[in-house]
């Protein structure tokens, strides 16, 4: 998504890592008692992600795609810019334009398009603002905008005009937020969206977490997140022991659209989060040459279910302005949808919804099967 760091298309320019202090000259200590100072190293996924790709022209030479390939990023990527970390494009097939990892990361000419019911805020995010970056459309819960930043910039990112300098509060970050949810006794569930939450450092996640677990009324926290999928090294122990030992019952929601996208890496991503006790559902949308197939999405479904990941929603894709080559018919949705329901056990199949301004929740699509 573009976010509050990459603001209108603006890759975001991640924070440089921390130095690293050489050795102590001889006979010198870091403290007064005599203890040498500590290492600071920078977390493995903040190296990873300040190595991520922002320029189209380097994306197709490491995948070996034609110059004519790179001509058509141009224009696309000056309204959006590219980001994408290196061991998500290490999934992708070299020599294929076409690759389903790669259309989903990849600017196109087709975005500058100006399609008629494509629009800045399909969802109606700007109708739903409560206080600064906090959002409620569905009764007991708010979604909590924690920064603009993310590890990958999606195409299709329904939230990629937001804007985010709007949204966010000046001074004491999320302070009106925090007060707004505190006066509702009827909030119970409190989701960290974004951009990405997984993008902060887990001090400033923790420090939010305690905070909104001092709220008596709240019960659940959610993470919406792509970061297990693109940057699965975020799921590390610092974020597990504030995160799973919460009061709050922490739950996480993970963004899968292709069984490509799901490695080894991704796997031991699962394993740690479910073996600390967190629940994982997948969200995925329903997107033009990368899913729209009862095959893929079937394998999708099953390689999640294996992997302890619930299959939660199947999107229609939401009508942003410049993706409008990614939709897929509703119909040959609810086709495809009928075939999961043939081929796979009833908890392996998403829900196939739509997002509809002013509705009291997700539009369930199945009802015309």
């Amino acid at each position: 998504m573009s976010r509050y760091d990459c603001i209108f298309g603006m890759s975001i320019v991640a924070s440089p890592p921390h130095s690293v202090p050489g050795p102590s000259p001889a006979g010198k200590v870091g403290r007064a008692d005599n203890v040498p100072l500590p290492v600071r190293r920078t977390p493995a996924w903040k190296t990873a992600l300040q190595e991520a790709i922002r320029d189209p022209a380097e994306l197709c030479r490491v995948l070996d795609l034609p110059r004519e390939v790179v001509e058509r990023t141009a224009a696309a990527a000056r309204l959006f810019g590219l980001l994408v970390p290196r061991g998500f494009v290490a999934r992708m097939q070299k020599g294929d334009p076409n690759d389903p990892l790669l259309r989903q990361v990849l600017p196109l000419d087709a975005e500058t398009l100006d399609v008629p019911g494509f629009i800045a805020d399909p969802v109606g995010d700007g109708d739903a603002k409560i206080a600064p970056g906090l959002l409620q459309k569905y009764a007991g819960r708010a979604l909590l905008i924690v920064t603009g930043a993310c590890a990958v910039h999606c195409r299709y990112c329904f939230r990629r005009h937001f804007p985010y300098s709007e949204a966010a509060e000046r001074g004491r970050p999320w302070e009106e937020a925090v007060a707004a949810i505190r006066r509702d006794s009827a909030i119970h569930e409190i989701i960290l969206s974004g951009g990405d939450p997984l993008t902060l450092s887990d001090g400033r996640l923790a420090a939010l977490a305690r905070r909104l677990a001092a709220i008596p009324h709240l019960t659940r926290l959610r993470i919406h997140s792509r970061l297990p999928i693109v940057l699965p090294e975020r799921v590390c122990d610092e974020f597990l022991n504030w995160f799973a030992r919460s009061r709050l019952t922490g739950v996480m929601v993970v963004h899968a659209n292709h069984p490509a996208e799901i490695d080894d890496s991704v796997a031991a991503a699962f394993s740690r989060l479910a073996s600390a006790g967190v629940p994982i559902l997948n969200q995925a949308v329903l997107l033009r040459g990368v899913n729209d197939s009862s095959e893929v999405l079937a394998e999708l479904c099953e390689k999640l279910a294996d992997l302890r990941v619930m299959p939660y929603y199947l999107h229609q894709l939401d009508r942003v302005a410049g993706a409008a080559h990614f939709e897929v018919p509703q119909d040959e949705g609810l086709r495809i949808i009928a075939e999961l329901r043939r081929r796979l056990p009833g908890y392996a199949v998403p829900r196939y919804v739509r997002e509809v301004t002013g509705a009291p929740s997700k539009m369930p699509l199945e009802s015309r099967l």
